[in-house]
């Protein structure tokens, strides 16, 4: 049986596992709907961050969103794409983490969600931290506990 009785990982800060905000694909909430598909499409993410012109966290965009926003009854109507913008169809409601939470408090929140969003004080969007940073930090301390 692994001993985590030392709190020296859930305690740790997280800011040496943030994948910086430049290179986090992101759309503004200002954007047209269309413009966060070609973003989503070309990148290949699930959701990606939806920011206000002072790069501020709004909320979360997905493919998900925008397809159902232009369901029609019998098909699907492209050409609201151009006229509808990010801030009608995004996530508003977002679980994220500040630049001065802990370990514990990520390993808390990644579990029902892929990456998470991290702001600053002044909810400024700094970056994310990944289900999968997240995952090879606890593989690497328990094995290290183990291996010691």
């Amino acid at each position: 049986m692994i001993s985590l009785n030392n709190k020296a990982l859930l305690e740790m800060p997280i800011t040496d596992f943030i994948i910086s905000s430049d290179k986090v694909a992101h759309v503004q909430s200002g954007n047209s709907a269309e413009h966060g598909l070609l973003v989503l499409t070309k990148t290949g993410y699930s959701s990606i961050p939806v920011l206000d012109v002072k790069y501020r966290l709004q909320g979360l965009l997905s493919a998900k969103m925008i397809t159902e926003a232009i369901l029609g009854l019998e098909r699907i109507e492209y050409d609201k794409l151009a006229n509808l913008k990010v801030e009608e169809v995004m996530e508003r409601e977002v679980v994220y983490l500040k630049v001065t939470d802990s370990f514990q408090r990520a390993l808390d929140l990644v579990i029902n969600h892929a990456f998470l969003c991290v702001v600053d004080e002044a909810g400024t969007f700094v970056g994310i931290m990944t289900r999968r940073i997240i995952l090879k930090q606890l593989k690497k301390y328990i094995y290290t506990q183990i291996h010691s």
